[in-house]
């Protein structure tokens, strides 16, 4: 038989290392002859679209090429499968280019949103009475999938904004006059990658200093007087804050609209809270938008993410070897001592459309900063620095033409 994988959602600067730890599993599967990837995620299985892996991925340094090359390779779609009810052709065609192809397993790299196509396949397959397995792999930057302790790509991109802050402090501290700095940190529904910029902490510094994440209901006029406070003792405040938090009265910043899953399109309240300090408190104010620099900055992935990401692929591989489907791998703790992930599978159905919140006493009881044990939670997820393949003085991509 054959297996195929997709990917799917937001990209990460480690998604392509889940690929590849896929890819080296299954060709260590016995039964399996082609790995296939499919192009543009579930909707390269609708319209047939399909490259065999075995023939791009020829050397080991391609394979090298591909772990450390970010965003996916595979290229991705945010496209939601409609319930089986509604639209069972599209089930069929599914099952058609899977069959076509001999694939036994299909094995999805994605999110919230993807685990929600690879619940509903494999539910689907069970009915029709179908073999094909079909498995999920975690990854995204926001680090919300439940039943997790964490999930791949979340650590390069918090190693990412914690390096950007650190060095940002450092600019924005040479001049003696008052200012602001204000940092927009992704995150739609959940603070865990905002909390990651005051990981400078654990270095001596005591900024960011203001830290809000959309966990907690966010007020301007309370911004307003956290700030001035802040100013009492530091001639220059920095904050962190999330994409998603909810600026009541001044939503209109946004454009409003959403994607095929009813998701708003963010960005913007960085530059909404500068215009706030310039016109209440009137001193100098930057803000500061990382925007998809936190989910493709490969040069500084976490050696550490790039390796759970891999075993990740492996794990989905070999549950689908033993018949499991409408699973997903996942790192479900660490010990207590020594940081040690444990792997093992979860229900998909646990973890689609659902969102893993940071814990409340994380923060701190104003609800404007987070506590030593959310740094201590992130810290060893940003360790390690990988070998880059280097050409012409830039790190070699991995690229289907």
């Amino acid at each position: 038989m054959n297996v195929v994988v997709a990917q799917s959602g937001g990209p990460t600067a480690v998604i392509n290392a889940s690929l590849l730890g896929v890819y080296r599993a299954a060709r260590q599967w016995a039964e399996v002859d082609i790995v296939f990837g499919s192009l543009y995620g579930i909707e390269g299985v609708i319209k047939d679209n399909l490259v065999d892996l075995n023939a791009l991925l020829p050397t080991e340094e391609d394979e090298l090429c591909l772990r450390q090359t970010p965003a996916a390779a595979l290229r991705s779609c945010r496209y939601k499968l409609p319930s089986v009810e509604k639209d069972p052709a599209v089930y069929e065609q599914i099952r058609a280019t899977l069959e076509k192809h001999d694939i036994g397993a299909f094995f999805y790299i994605g999110g919230n949103d993807s685990m929600d196509t690879v619940d509903k396949l494999s539910k689907y397959f069970i009915s029709v009475g179908s073999p094909i397995r079909v498995m999920g792999v975690p990854k995204t930057i926001d680090n919300d999938l439940c039943l997790m302790d964490h999930t791949p790509g979340y650590g390069s991109a918090a190693k990412f904004v914690a390096t950007c802050m650190w060095e940002m402090i450092r600019d924005c501290t040479v001049y003696d006059l008052d200012s602001v700095l204000i940092v927009e940190v992704m995150g739609r529904d959940t603070g865990w990658l905002t909390a990651s910029a005051a990981l400078p902490r654990l270095n001596g510094c005591n900024a960011p200093h203001l830290v809000y994440l959309p966990e907690v209901t966010f007020s301007a006029d309370r911004f307003i007087e956290d700030v001035r406070e802040q100013q009492k003792h530091n001639r220059t405040v920095i904050v962190a804050v999330s994409e998603g938090v909810e600026l009541e009265g001044l939503d209109d910043f946004q454009s409003g609209k959403v994607d095929n899953f009813g998701h708003k399109y963010l960005s913007g309240v960085g530059k909404c809270l500068e215009e706030l300090v310039r016109n209440r408190i009137g001193c100098k104010v930057r803000s500061v938008e990382l925007n998809i620099l936190q989910r493709c900055a490969a040069h500084i992935a976490s050696e550490t993410d790039l390796a759970e990401a891999e075993s990740l692929g492996f794990v989905a591989v070999d549950a689908a070897k033993q018949d499991k489907t409408g699973m997903v791998s996942a790192i479900v703790s660490r010990n207590a001592g020594e940081y040690i992930p444990s792997y093992g599978i979860v229900p998909v159905c646990d973890v689609a459309n659902k969102i893993k919140y940071v814990p409340r006493e994380w923060m701190n009881e104003a609800g404007n900063d987070v506590l030593p044990a959310a740094l201590e939670y992130i810290r060893p997820l940003i360790q390690g620095e990988p070998a880059m393949v280097i050409e012409n003085g830039l790190a070699r991509h991995f690229i289907i033409g």
